[in-house]
């Protein structure tokens, strides 16, 4: 059952009606910690009020309050990204608010590198598939309308891209488990269910999951700049905002990974950026008028921290930019999540 909270109101149902109002208003998936909060807190200091879009509610509240977010400047509404009845309902909760949407912050993702087989969602697809990408793709594309009238100078869709999915960079080519890598969609072409597991329909490798879901995250980001952005001024854009190296994603890893890992980000490849500089990076894309004059861009800061240093278009390998299959993913994906 969908379980929603409104810290400024005495009942949690959904059917209470609210005023629009007159500020900004982001949907943040995953905001309950690492990156998704801190933007949180981050964009909440400009004056936006931020929908918390989380698993756990309750674990959000406490994160929220903990940091200071004011009441007024956030709402929290569980969904369960793996789960597509979960984000269908979660769209009806948020249009329930009467609230205009400015910006959807696509962030959320799961990493379960030590699993030794497969596990699937409520809907039959593998775990980081069916959560980081599938679940993404049908709240955006639900979504797509609230955004067209929002009402805001410039409508933004920001996804939360990363270096180790994109070929074109040295982190994207590390072979452990081995690069992202989308092959000819025989995984999804066969409908994704087991003993299908990898979207390349290989034997699974967690760790290549996780890439291969974020890598599907960018390719539908440029998909819906292509699609969509003449038409509705709809800003898409991905961003990479530095390696954050402690953050809650790699909460599976092995114990000495999350000793070692932050350790040598920070000393070795200097790559190393803390959670409230992941944020308010986040933050940027969303809200600073400069990131709405292009879409199409996958920002990034570098893969070695400079200070003082200014974002720019990272270009992306060709495991991303390739048309055809770029179009054959999003007609796969459409089916598996019922579009």
């Amino acid at each position: 059952m969908l379980t929603i909270f409104f810290p400024l109101l005495p009942s949690p149902l959904a059917t209470v009606h609210m005023s629009p109002p007159s500020g900004h208003t982001v949907i943040i998936t995953g905001a309950s910690s690492g990156v998704g909060l801190h933007a949180t807190t981050a964009l909440a200091a400009r004056g936006w009020t931020v929908v918390m879009a989380v698993r756990d509610p309750h674990k959000a509240e406490a994160a929220a309050q903990s940091l200071g977010v004011p009441e007024a400047q956030r709402r929290i509404l569980q969904v369960d990204l793996a789960s597509q009845r979960s984000v269908r309902e979660f769209v009806t909760a948020f249009r329930a608010l009467g609230r205009r949407l400015d910006a959807l912050v696509l962030n959320a993702a799961v990493y379960l590198p030590r699993l030794k087989a497969p596990e699937y969602s409520v809907d039959g697809h593998e775990i980081s598939v069916a959560t980081n990408h599938l679940g993404h793709f049908l709240l955006a594309n639900l979504l797509l309308p609230d955004l067209k009238r929002g009402g805001g100078p410039v409508p933004r869709l920001i996804t939360l891209g990363t270096v180790t999915a994109n070929l074109a960079e040295f982190g994207g080519r590390i072979p452990i488990p081995a690069p992202a890598d989308l092959g000819d969609l025989a995984g999804l072409e066969a409908g994704f269910r087991a003993p299908h597991a990898m979207i390349d329909g290989k034997a699974f490798k967690p760790g290549k999951a996780y890439k291969d879901s974020k890598l599907c995250n960018m390719i539908v980001s440029k998909e819906m700049h292509r699609r969509w952005h003449a038409e509705t001024g709809i800003v898409f854009n991905t961003l990479y905002p530095g390696c954050v190296a402690d953050t809650p994603l790699f909460r599976n890893t092995p114990r000495a990974f999350r000793v070692i890992f932050p350790w040598f980000q920070q000393h070795v490849t200097k790559g190393y950026v803390t959670q409230e500089l992941s944020g308010e990076r986040v933050a940027q894309v969303v809200a600073d008028p400069e990131f709405a004059e292009q879409s199409g861009v996958h920002w990034s800061w570098g893969n070695r921290q400079q200070a003082g240093r200014k974002a720019f278009a990272q270009p992306l390998s060709s495991r991303a930019t390739d048309q055809a299959r770029n179009e054959r993913l999003w007609e796969l994906s459409a089916r598996l999540v019922g579009l």
